[in-house]
């Protein structure tokens, strides 16, 4: 009986020792993998004909400013990432710039306020998307960009302003002219690390 229990005792301590090495030698458990780059959309605001130079509203530099949102479309659209196109609706036309007009497959929204989430679909529309960052881009910078950029910010989205792919025109305040170079300024100034990360075109193309 004594010489069984000490067999007995053997076997159990064998197969304890042996449970502890297969656990010591399993291997950890794979690191999760990582979470997938937030769904960023580009979001072209009122680059319309209106605009440019003989239209209704000229603004200061409209020319170099769609040139650079015409870059950034681009990107985009070889990546097969959500662009969205915003338009004002205008008694004096409502005509995209040919250089960043629409084409199939991207979605087209027209609105009467400055706001472009005001009165549309834009916001269920991107939410349905899972869009969580706006590279926004157009014009005027200082009105329905600005207003935008601060409306998506308190939706919750993430905002990067590309500050040269936006252009917008002189003022005038108290018998003042104010320049527009002062406009665009003072309003990317105010937006930055506020409601957007301001960066100019090729940040954007080499880091985006």
């Amino acid at each position: 009986m004594l010489k069984l229990s000490a067999m007995v005792f053997c076997a159990l301590f064998l197969l304890s020792a042996f449970a502890l090495s297969q656990t010591a030698a399993a291997p950890s458990a794979a690191p999760a993998p990582a979470a997938e780059e937030r769904a960023t959309a580009l979001l072209i605001i009122d680059i319309q004909d209106f605009y440019f130079p003989g239209g209704a509203l000229p603004l200061v530099g409209p020319e170099a400013a769609s040139r650079n949102a015409a870059r950034i479309l681009e990107k985009f659209r070889a990546e097969g990432r959500p662009i969205v196109h915003v338009g004002h609706n205008a008694k004096d036309g409502m005509g995209f710039r040919a250089s960043v007009a629409p084409i199939g497959g991207e979605k087209v929204f027209y609105k009467n306020e400055a706001n472009a989430f005001n009165g549309t679909e834009l916001l269920s529309y991107l939410k349905e998307r899972k869009v969580q960052r706006l590279v926004i881009v157009g014009m005027q910078t200082h009105m329905c960009v600005e207003a935008a950029v601060r409306a998506a910010y308190d939706y919750g989205f993430e905002c990067i302003l590309v500050g040269d792919a936006c252009a917008t025109r002189n003022l005038k305040y108290k018998n003042r002219e104010v320049g527009a170079e002062c406009v665009q300024d003072a309003t990317l100034s105010a937006l930055d690390r506020n409601y957007a990360t301001v960066v100019d075109t090729e940040t954007f193309l080499a880091k985006y």
